[in-house]
């Protein structure tokens, strides 16, 4: 107590004696002739004055900021990327230039990606920059590729992003990475902290967080629990203004733009929420975007500031340091008090839009994460099988144009037009690289045999497109005939049961010609309805689902008296931020779009397909309602001119479920929201992000929605709803305007989503089982065989980054510990497991098959040695 009163006595004697110094000085100028030799006298004796003062001050506080220069430098947004490898040159020169003149100076970058193209554009400045990285002076951390949007890229591209970007400044700056380094995106996957731990990361820094809309996060420090129980030191730059970003949005310039004033190293401390442990804060300050990082009046100040009694010190470091330091301040903390833990998403309560924004570049995005997944298993093979050589500099070549669109005013809509048009470019040229590599690996010529591969970690049996034009019948391995329906293009084939990561031949007999004198339809169809083995639905004129009955499980999908597969129009204009914000206000203007015509346009023996037609304003809507023989999956096929602006549409499902969570598919898993409103922190989650399902599920049964390309979910209450388009017209006017391919789905099932199969399912609609045009061998085509009951989610079949060795991921689902076998299909001589930079933990190599127990949700990487 006495101590507490001593320091206020003693901060306000320094206030007093500094208010005396203040105005001595200010009566020491001399204002008469502006710009005079009297003028500049006057300034240089009010100047002695402070600094004679400051020379002997008293400067008491246990609080040290440590002032870390930083230029923020997004990589597309109000511009081009190729304006900004003009504004990383400039602003990287005055950099330079300021190190020569304050030897105190420490400044961080954290783009690999603006490295290399400063190291093609300017290598001189990249050779400069070099030397400052020896002296220890210009950090270079951060590890991922690019800062990356956490909501949008799969699993596998966010172990990508850090995977790239470490060797990138392993090789080029001879610096491992330390901590992920992200101020400025939109939300935080709760699969984060295994990912970084796994990564060999330590500490993980944003600021985004302080934008929440409704609700204060309660710590600043904390550790972060990851969705297996990984635990991460993490830490937010605060604010003066924290908490209160809806009230002042500009606010956003002290977060990871910071300015070196009073205000804000006061302002970052009194902000702090965790002072009881610890005195040490973060300062990230200097112009970014092509202002130049840190200016001459910045680096004075700092001086100044350091010495000035009232304020915390304020001294230079680099990034490692403060980190270094705040873990032996948590771990000391934790001896004798409690260190909050986070055990839960990073969920920012704002941008809610950017899961939406810009479709085509989700749905490339997907669709391509997929197809180089596809590329790596099928090389992997060909390689064991065949010596065909591993196509690694073409398939990185491919990965790295994806990673560098997921930066985070790329991928999540939030950037000028000309930038998605340079966007379109880079996808096209990932899929001509994949092109090449598919050449290259798979047979093109005709052929009346194909192997169709199953890539996946569990058994599956689907319908497949077959590129036959002939009269004819498909039969099996065993000679036994397929069901087969003819198409536009070829055949829709049923495969047999496939096991996991297996193969079969299936092959087509022009000779034995059978006419289908049968009469068997998969639906019994009348005007309003129609009816198959699994399901009785209605749909009223409108086009509305009015009535979904499970016959199996004998109980209504849908509401009393509510609709299923309701098209929604809602009028989407949020208060600032156009492209990236949804307003919780947006609901309460809605129109339903009406159905102009509806009409059975297939059904046969597989599937039956059901047309409707939309039209709204200026755009129209075509769907296929599709319902399969063998499948509970109910598809919503939809092709659609878009041309109305500021738009949302949504397609929603009132569903006959009690439950008060629903479960979204993230990276690596899934987690659990709260679809109530109780609570600030419920209605803050009003469209949350979710991957290639959600679910809502009662004991013994539930509903989910699949997609092959959309993110953002409205769940409320028994209300499920899928945002399909988001049409801002700021900072892109012409945003999602055009035409729109996409498929989502309905999945009624009994038990929950593990038993239900919703993964396998989802999986299904985004990656159909392989054709490939071929008799393949058994070990050109399968990779493992596994217990015929279990489940197993496999993120990557790849070579080695640094060897000839095979490099398997994979990860439990299930949210359950259990006991895991694989028996790999190709030569190899041991196996370990290594982390998701393909290091190894134990260099001790086992033989014979794997066996190991997979935690929940726990990513394991295996290496296997050729």
């Amino acid at each position: 107590m006495l101590k507490a009163v001593a320091n206020l006595i003693l901060k306000l004697a320094n206030r007093y004696e500094m208010q005396n110094v203040l105005d001595q000085a200010t009566k020491l100028l001399d204002w008469q002739e502006p710009g005079s030799v009297d003028f500049y006298r006057s300034i240089e004796q009010a100047n002695t004055l402070v600094e004679d003062y400051l020379k002997h001050a008293i400067k008491n506080t246990p609080v040290t900021v440590t002032a870390l220069g930083h230029t923020h430098i997004d990589l597309a947004w109000l511009w081009q990327i190729k304006h900004t490898r003009e504004k990383a040159a400039r602003s990287f020169s005055t950099v330079l230039k300021m190190m020569d003149k304050y030897p105190e100076y420490v400044f961080l970058h954290t783009t690999p990606q603006l490295y290399a193209y400063l190291k093609e554009d300017y290598p001189e400045i990249f050779e400069e920059i070099k030397k400052r990285v020896a002296e220890g002076r210009w950090e270079v951390d951060g590890a991922m590729w690019v800062e990356a949007d956490c909501n949008i890229p799969s699993g596998e591209s966010l172990v990508r992003q850090i995977m790239f970007g470490t060797r990138f400044i392993e090789k080029e700056f001879n610096k491992r990475p330390h901590y992920l380094w992200l101020p400025d995106v939109f939300g935080y996957s709760w699969a984060l902290p295994q990912i970084l731990r796994k990564s060999g990361l330590d500490t993980f820094m944003t600021t985004k967080i302080s934008w929440n809309e409704y609700n204060r996060m309660p710590n600043d420090t904390f550790m972060w629990k990851g969705i297996d129980g990984t635990e991460i030191l993490t830490h937010f730059i605060t604010t003066p203004d924290a908490g209160k970003m809806k009230d002042n949005p500009d606010s956003w310039f002290y977060t990871y733009n910071g300015e070196m004033t009073p205000s804000s190293v006061k302002g970052l401390y009194d902000a702090y929420s965790n002072k009881s442990f610890n005195n040490n804060l973060l300062l990230a300050y200097g112009y970014g975007d092509g202002g130049g990082g840190v200016n001459r009046d910045m680096l004075e100040s700092r001086r100044v500031l350091d010495k000035l009694p009232g304020l915390p010190h304020v001294k230079t470091g680099t990034g490692k340091e403060f980190f270094d330091q705040l873990h032996e301040t948590v771990s000391a903390a934790k001896k004798t008090q409690y260190v909050p833990t986070w055990d839960g998403e990073l969920y920012l309560e704002f941008h809610r839009g950017t899961y939406t924004s810009h479709a085509y570049m989700k749905k490339m995005n997907r669709k391509l994460e997929l197809i180089y997944r596809r590329l790596e298993y099928d090389a992997v093979l060909n390689e064991m099988a065949n010596g065909t050589q591993y196509p690694q500099k073409t398939l990185n070549d491919g990965w790295k144009i994806l990673l560098r669109n997921q930066f985070h005013d790329i991928i999540p809509g939030s950037a000028i037009h000309e930038v998605y048009e340079d966007s379109q470019k880079d996808y096209n040229n990932a899929l001509l690289l994949a092109e090449q590599v598919d050449k290259t690996l798979n047979d093109q010529k005709m052929t009346d045999s194909f192997t169709i591969i199953n890539d996946q970690g569990w058994a599956r049996q689907e319908l497949v497109k077959v590129p036959v034009k002939d009269e004819g019948i498909f039969t099996d391995k065993d000679n036994l005939p397929l069901n087969a329906e003819k198409i536009d293009g070829g055949y829709l084939v049923n495969t047999p049961v496939i096991p996991a990561t297996e193969s079969t031949v299936i092959t087509f007999h022009k000779e034995r010609v059978v006419e289908d004198t049968s009469d068997f339809n998969v639906a019994e169809i009348n005007e309003k309805g129609l009816q198959t083995s699994f399901y009785e639905i209605d749909w009223n004129s409108d086009g509305q689902l009015t009535r979904i009955f499970d016959r199996q499980a004998q109980r209504n999908v849908l509401g009393q008296g509510e609709f299923g597969n309701a098209l929604e129009v809602y009028e989407d204009k949020p208060r600032d931020y156009d492209a990236w914000n949804i307003d919780l206000y947006y609901y309460q203007k809605k129109h339903a779009l009406k159905a102009e015509s509806i009409k059975v346009i297939e059904n046969n023996e597989l599937r039956v397909v059901v047309q409707f037609n939309y039209k709204y304003l200026h755009s129209v809507v075509s769907q296929d309602m599709i319902l399969y023989r063998d499948s509970r999956r109910i598809d919503f096929k939809t092709s659609l001119d878009w041309q109305d602006h500021q738009k949302l549409l949504k397609a929603e499902f009132s569903t006959d479920i009690r439950s008060t969570e629903a479960r979204y598919q993230i990276q690596f898993g899934n987690l659990k929201r709260t679809n109530t409103w109780n609570n600030s922190w419920d209605w803050a989650k009003f469209e949350t992000v979710g991957h290639q399902w959600a679910d809502l599920s009662e004991h013994n049964y539930g509903v989910s929605v699949l997609n092959d390309s959309k993110y953002g979910y409205a769940i409320k209450d028994n209300r499920m709803t899928i945002t399909l388009l988001k049409s801002a017209i700021s900072p892109d006017p012409e945003a999602d305007i055009g035409h729109h391919e996409f498929t989502y789905s309905l999945l009624p099932h009994e038990g929950d989503f593990v038993s239900g199969k919703v993964e396998e399912n989802a999986w299904a609609l985004n990656s159909p089982l392989q054709v490939l045009k071929g008799q393949r061998l058994a070990n050109q085509s399968n990779a493992f065989s596994m217990p015929s009951n279990q489940v197993l989610n496999i993120d990557a079949v790849k070579r080695a980054e640094d060897s000839d060795n095979i490099i398997v991921r994979f990860h439990d689902h299930t949210g359950g510990r259990r006991i895991i076998e694989l028996n790999p299909m190709f030569d190899y001589s041991g196996w370990r497991e290594v982390n998701l930079l393909e290091e190894a933990n134990d260099s001790t190599w086992q033989t014979g098959a794997v066996k190991l127990v997979l935690a929940p949700y726990e990513i394991k990487t295996l290496e296997f040695k050729k």
